[in-house]
């Protein structure tokens, strides 16, 4: 297998496409043994460019999935089929160099191919197009701080803005870790003076970096509340484990005493309770997915109707299940903005001529 890929992204007036990413992601959802990639960072007379949504990977991967199409039209073949033919799998090797770990994109696309939607009936002026993406998610460095308050609650301070619902996910990592509810999680976002470095909010890497940072804090509170309860109880901390919320000892010997009971009595087992953990976070997984779509041409107009939209995404693991459903939508309502609706219309000076939502 083979492929040869040219990109040529505009940048504006300043370098600094997203052409870098666009070749980390076209070719990846494949096994391509043999592949050539050149991208080209144009410079033109407009703004400068930013992120918007996985920058590059749409664009990249709209170009390849259509020669895939081609391909799987040109040789008789379900389109889905040829992609799990020459599907990315545990241990394929990524265009941009390391090895892939556990991943699921044969599950989306067997997902899809097992949908209803997939085998429906078109109607009249109807075609429907299946699609594959990719995105190698960041981690980079984030700081937390997890503070237990004298009435039981804790607080979660970390500096990365909510973009995508992280508060949720930054609480729900605490509580979990914690032993306590969801409820008495209060997540914070704070500034740069007042919390440890946090790199961009961007990339899907708040929820595994800052939450793993919000994990490792909390497991830093637990110890501090193992060692207190020993303290008070004047056992060897090793004869103190932590469950659901409470400290108790190993052989049970005595009732167990809850975060809240030692949070009211911090002043006489060494002050207040808080911990913070800063790491350059490795390890975040790839995602994957999945998507097919109906569409309707008008053919006196020519208007495109969206008529049925079905994804299926290698999300790993879950932490706040609403929100990713939300994200998944979001993601394809954004997606189909992109390709019917939007477009950035420039004079030959370079001025945005449709600046508003009224143009």
């Amino acid at each position: 297998t083979a492929a040869e890929v040219e990109l040529y992204f505009e940048a504006g007036a300043f370098p600094g496409s997203p052409v870098g990413a666009a070749a980390m992601t076209c070719l990846a959802p494949y096994q391509v043994e043999n592949f050539l990639i050149e991208g080209y960072d144009v410079v033109v007379n407009k703004p400068r460019v930013a992120a918007y949504r996985a920058p590059g990977a749409p664009i990249s991967g709209y170009a390849v999935e259509s020669v895939v199409d081609m391909l799987a039209a040109e040789l008789g073949i379900d389109p889905i089929d040829l992609r799990l033919a020459n599907a990315a799998t545990e241990g394929t090797q990524a265009p941009y160099g390391p090895k892939f770990q556990a991943i699921g994109l044969v599950e989306t696309l067997e997902a899809i191919k097992a949908h209803p939607h997939y085998s429906a009936p078109l109607g009249p002026n109807q075609g429907r197009g299946v699609a594959t993406g990719f995105w190698f998610n960041a981690g980079m460095n984030s700081t937390a701080t997890v503070n237990v308050n004298p009435d039981g609650t804790a607080t979660v301070v970390v500096g990365s803005p909510d973009i995508g619902g992280s508060r949720a996910s930054m609480a729900l990592f605490a509580a979990e870790e914690l032993g306590i509810d969801f409820e008495r999680i209060k997540p914070v976002i704070a500034d740069t003076e007042t919390v440890g470095f946090n790199d961009t909010t961007g990339g899907s890497r708040v929820t595994h970096a800052t939450g793993m940072a919000v994990v490792e804090a909390c497991r830093k509170v637990v110890a501090d509340l193992r060692a207190r309860a020993a303290k008070t109880w004047d056992v060897d901390v090793d004869k103190v484990e932590w469950v659901d919320g409470q400290a108790q000892q190993v052989d049970g010997s005595v009732p167990p005493l809850s975060l809240a009971e030692l949070a009211k009595n911090w002043g006489r087992t060494g002050g207040p309770i808080s911990a913070t953990f800063s790491h350059n976070a490795r390890g975040a997984g790839a995602a994957f997915s999945t998507q097919v779509c109906d569409v309707e041409v008008d053919p006196e107009t020519g208007v495109v109707s969206v008529v049925r939209y079905t994804t299926a995404q290698d999300a790993g693991k879950a932490i706040h299940p609403s929100y990713v459903e939300g994200q998944f939508q979001g993601g394809a309502a954004q997606g189909i903005g992109w390709a019917l609706n939007e477009e950035y219309v420039y004079d030959d000076e370079g001025h945005l001529r449709n600046a508003s939502f009224l143009d």
